[in-house]
């Protein structure tokens, strides 16, 4: 795990508090109980292209903000984000639910749990 400052801690903390969390290992089940649910990558572009889950999209924590009402228009879309570990992707999910969504999860352990658990692509 990366070294995070104790501001950047607190704020995800924060964010946590707030939003709903799915294990990375219970994801799979998550996934087909909730119809229509949508799997976003929030890293930096060049970490998705480097590697990302099978048929995950990818909205970028740096844009997913801006653009989520173009690429998912129905608030009530089940949306699931993940990121390296799951801060930014809590982070994420705490700005989405103030935007409207009404059905959105971090997806705790991120990346370095799923490649461990789901089939990737590049």
């Amino acid at each position: 795990m990366a070294d995070h400052s104790p501001a950047f801690i607190a704020l995800v903390a924060e964010a946590r508090q707030r939003i709903r969390e799915v294990a990375a290992a219970d994801l799979t089940r998550t996934l087909a109980s909730q119809r229509g649910a949508r799997l976003i990558d929030v890293r930096e572009e060049s970490e998705y292209r480097a590697g990302h889950v099978r048929g995950a999209e990818w909205l970028g924590k740096g844009i997913i903000e801006r653009d989520i009402e173009k690429a998912v228009p129905d608030k009530d879309t089940p949306l699931f984000l993940y990121c390296g570990g799951g801060y930014r992707s809590a982070l994420a999910a705490d700005n989405l639910q103030k935007m409207g969504y009404r059905q959105v999860w971090s997806i705790d352990g991120g990346w370095r749990a799923l490649q461990e658990l789901l089939p990737t692509e590049s």
